[in-house]
């Protein structure tokens, strides 16, 4: 089976990394921002939407990293980052640009009302598969779909 490994360095690269870590779930102690590097990342068992196929009853969920870089400052709201054992639910990555630079707000967007927002210097994006994937009987749904 074939790790996905991606890289975003725009807005449209990061819609396809987005897509890739919808419905991601994580611990808040998965969270990690190392101010020095200014290196933001966050290990997630991702759903693995790119192989689901109509009509089937097992899906799948990979261990990936999301790691994101030359992060300055990180915020957040709807959760409380001291309850390292509080699972959240990752809906959508987006990026908010400033002014006509580079630089930007990049938003975590979370079920329940929360996010995290990145301040960054410009989109510099990874998400790598860490481990093998395993079977789970429980596809996300969103209303409408």
């Amino acid at each position: 089976m074939t790790s996905l490994k991606l890289l975003s360095l725009d807005t449209d690269d990061l819609a396809v990394v987005s897509a890739h870590m919808q419905d991601a779930v994580f611990k808040v102690g998965d969270i990690n921002y190392a101010t020095r590097s200014g290196v933001f990342s966050l290990a997630a068992n991702r759903f693995v939407w790119e192989k689901l196929k109509p009509g089937e009853k097992a899906f799948e969920r990979r261990r990936a990293l999301l790691s994101i870089k030359r992060v300055q400052a990180v915020r957040s709201v709807g959760f409380d980052r001291n309850d390292k054992d509080k699972v959240l639910s990752l809906l959508a990555i987006r990026f908010q640009q400033k002014d006509e630079g580079p630089d930007g707000v990049l938003e975590l967007v979370l079920s329940g009302d929360g996010m995290v927002a990145l301040d960054v210097e410009c989109i510099e994006v990874q998400l790598a598969d860490t481990g093998g994937a395993w079977e789970t009987s429980f596809k996300p749904s969103h209303p409408g779909s």
